[in-house]
């Protein structure tokens, strides 16, 4: 692929934003999921709101949110884009926890990257919530593991 092909790289290979400048608004989704491997205990303590850090899912939606909100600021390249709404849905399994997060804009741009960002940080957010519960005697996290992160829908109507 020649550079010429590559939309955020410039002629001497600096790095640049993608000018949407011309493109028309247009009302757009993007909805994310994923989800984190925890062991029966911890999966347990969340569910009965016994976690000592305090409610894991009421501050899983609140990252998740703030998440999207400030996609812009620590993903270089991403437009800062009016989000419009944000939707959480958290869903503790018998495995561990999955967590989607649907965004909606309108804009000259998509917002996979916020969905993404929402998912991402706020599974992040289980983890360090329950770190506690998930340590083996050496300190390690054996069984935790974050999986499965995608965008799972998108949608333009222009």
């Amino acid at each position: 692929m020649e550079n010429d092909d590559l939309t955020h790289t410039g002629e001497g290979g600096d790095v640049q934003m993608v000018d949407v400048s011309d493109k028309a608004d247009a009302s757009r989704r993007a909805v994310a999921s994923g989800a984190i491997r925890l062991q029966e205990d911890t999966i347990e303590a969340i569910r009965e709101n016994d976690v000592a850090k305090g409610d894991v899912l009421a501050t899983v939606r609140i990252s998740a949110v703030q998440a999207v909100k400030h996609t812009w600021e620590t993903i270089p390249m991403c437009h800062q884009i009016p989000i419009g709404n944000v939707d959480t849905d958290i869903e503790v399994r018998e495995s561990g926890v999955k967590l989607t997060v649907a965004v909606d804009t309108v804009g000259k741009t998509g917002c996979e990257m916020e969905a993404l960002q929402g998912v991402t940080t706020g599974l992040n957010t289980v983890w360090d919530m329950v770190k506690a519960l998930e340590k083996d005697d050496t300190g390690s996290y054996p069984e935790t593991a974050i999986e499965g992160v995608g965008v799972v829908e998108k949608t333009v109507d222009r």
